[in-house]
């Protein structure tokens, strides 16, 4: 891992991710390597009215029903973003409307930096779709975008607000055998769909990523990086994952919590 990374001055609140002993296993690794605090909701269980009352750096919201967070909470939500929260979406089938997110008539989809479909958004990619920043023009937090571009394997589709910045977007290349020339040959499919959008609300910042932190549309993101970590959150499974993917979700979560 490159820099340390800064001390959140309140925990952060994940919910989703199905629970600490499957695919929460992987953000909540990463947050305990980054030696951050967090409170857990598992995807099954309703989040609290005390809990949300309490201060946090950041909310996750991942693979997390809407109709897990009621909406006089989500307006809470909304109210502490302005103040200064940060607040992230991560995709997911139970993420943005997927299939059973139905985040798209929420108050939290007021404030995300993306507009969500009213249709089931998931999307998935049967062969490599790259994770890149837009228009490759930038090495959006100083990672290897360009000689070693990380690929996933399915997201949620949404559009970036008037006004918000698509940071990376996700290219799906449809490669195959030439038998003339016995070598394989890449064709991008000429479509690109938003990966990471962000913005600013009031004092806050908000995100949203498109596809998943988890397998499996994590793909091989997962294990982008040339050196291994390994980690493992209270009460979750150990991970071992890709240098690289771990320090992508590090600066992510700083950036949404307002630490760079």
């Amino acid at each position: 891992m490159a820099e340390p990374a800064r001390l959140m001055s309140a925990p952060i609140l994940y919910c989703g991710d199905t629970g600490l002993d499957s695919a929460a296993s992987y953000l909540a690794g990463v947050m305990t390597h980054a030696g951050w605090r967090f409170d857990y909701v598992p995807s099954h269980e309703k989040i609290s009215r005390a809990l949300v009352e309490q201060p946090h750096s950041l909310v996750i919201l991942s693979d997390y029903p809407a109709a897990q967070f009621d909406p006089e909470l989500q307006q809470i939500v909304v109210h502490q973003v302005k103040q200064g929260l940060g607040l992230l979406m991560i995709g997911g089938w139970e993420s943005y409307h997927g299939l059973g997110g139905d985040w798209d008539t929420s108050a939290i989809a007021g404030i995300l930096p993306v507009e969500m479909f009213s249709t089931d958004d998931r999307l998935n990619f049967d062969q490599p779709a790259l994770l890149h920043p837009t228009g490759w023009t930038e090495r959006l937090w100083d990672l290897p975008w360009f000689e070693r571009p990380p690929t996933i394997g399915g997201l949620n589709r949404i559009r970036a607000r008037q006004g918000d910045r698509v940071l990376l977007s996700i290219s799906p290349y449809q490669p195959a055998w030439d038998s003339q020339t016995q070598r394989l040959q890449w064709k991008d499919s000429g479509v690109s769909y938003p990966g990471l959008v962000t913005g600013e609300r009031g004092r806050g910042r908000v995100a949203a990523f498109a596809s998943d932190v988890a397998p499996h549309w994590v793909g091989g993101f997962v294990d982008w990086g040339p050196d291994r970590v390994t980690a493992q959150g209270p009460g979750a499974g150990a991970i071992e994952v890709g240098s690289d993917y771990a320090r992508f979700w590090r600066r992510l979560l700083s950036w949404t919590a307002g630490l760079e």
